[in-house]
């Protein structure tokens, strides 16, 4: 635990710093919306043009500031690179997906920690909250997995930002990939995404969406 001086220069210090963003930058352009999100596809299928290591290091660190419930970021994330590492994905995926796998440069396992909360005195180390999630299972889980989530979305909003083709799956055996990859842990999985340069060849139409007022109200 920090003094309450030392907290109080902390706390102003991150203020300045949100002041100094604001001042900077306002809102994003059209355009650059339209990489991450609004005009961003779907793709399932993949140039050869590699991804580096540096790379991937720069997606976790973009994700890893997204918020998370508690500071808790329960996510973990597997990158499958290797031939080998791609055959025992194989074996959890629907058959429409093995080749989506096979050749996409890399393909993320995200996945949660169940035990997330052993790490909150690193975490939030302004009060143990661990408490909160000792002995209570069915709320470490769906903390966990809410969490991940969360996590996901960040993960591949970050990945198009640096000019990346994203490619989420759910079509999979969970508890393949559990057996194959988290045997024996306290991790689970929660979705795939490819990652790589993508053969616009493959793209369809794109599907449509809701308006506003079909889903939301303001109340």
């Amino acid at each position: 635990m920090e003094d309450g001086i030392s907290l109080e220069s902390m706390r102003a210090a991150a203020q300045d710093d949100v002041r100094a963003l604001r001042s900077e930058i306002t809102t994003l352009t059209d355009a650059q919306i339209g990489l991450i999100l609004t005009k961003a596809r779907s793709h399932y299928a993949w140039t050869d043009k590699p991804v580096s290591d540096d790379l991937l290091h720069k997606i976790f660190d973009i994700m890893k500031m997204g918020p998370t419930s508690m500071n808790t970021c329960p996510s973990r994330i597997i990158f499958v690179r290797s031939q080998a590492g791609k055959e025992r994905l194989a074996k959890s995926l629907k058959p429409a997906n093995v080749p989506k796998v096979m050749n996409a440069q890399v393909t993320a396992i995200i996945a949660y920690d169940v035990n997330f909360w052993e790490e909150l005195p690193k975490l939030f180390p302004h009060e143990d909250r661990r408490p909160h999630f000792k002995d209570k299972p069915a709320h470490s889980e769906d903390t966990a997995y809410r969490n991940s989530t969360l996590q996901g979305a960040y993960f591949m909003i970050a990945a198009r930002a640096l000019g990346l083709d994203i490619g989420a799956i759910s079509g999979f055996d969970n508890a393949v990939v559990d057996e194959e990859f988290f045997a024996g842990t306290s991790v689970k999985s929660n979705f795939l995404c490819n990652l790589g340069y993508a053969d616009e060849a493959a793209l369809f139409q794109r599907l449509p969406r809701f308006d506003f007022d079909d889903v939301c109200e303001i109340v």
